[in-house]
């Protein structure tokens, strides 16, 4: 019998939190993913530990980004870590890093870079680092 380890439960949740939570707005996952004492560092409530934090983050995305979609391109795990390297896509609808929707309705797409570390399977710490130039730039198209 095959024992799946940490470090792949661990892949298989931030999988999850970008194709299930982020891009099909499968809020009830975080339930399953994250840790009552997570934090999403991300999130425009980065005061408020549990999954409040996480949910409020992905409702604000989804909000301000319409058909927005997360793609992981890339993971790399290691003991509690998992480093994620991630596209996002979608068409602006509300403020996004300081730029205001115009109302064109302006198609982006940006990397991201994530840590993400895990105790027990569930996120207890999320950062990310958006390419926020090659975003805006986009935007002030």
């Amino acid at each position: 019998m095959t024992t799946i380890s940490a470090v792949e439960v661990n892949k298989a949740a931030a999988r999850r939190f970008y194709e299930e939570a982020i891009t099909q707005g499968k809020l009830e996952v975080l339930d399953e993913i994250i840790a009552d004492d997570g934090r999403d560092t991300a999130s425009p409530a980065a005061d408020i530990t549990g999954r409040q934090g996480f949910v409020e983050h992905i409702t604000w995305l989804r909000a301000n980004v319409e058909g927005v979609t997360a793609t992981v391109d890339d993971l790399i795990a290691e003991g509690d870590r998992v480093v994620v390297y991630w596209t996002i896509d979608g068409v602006q609808r509300g403020e996004l890093f300081g730029v205001p929707d115009s109302g064109a309705g302006r198609r982006f797409t940006g990397v991201s870079i994530s840590t993400i570390r895990f105790r027990d399977g569930r996120i207890v710490e999320y950062a990310v680092l958006p390419d926020r130039f090659g975003i805006v730039s986009q935007l002030l198209r």
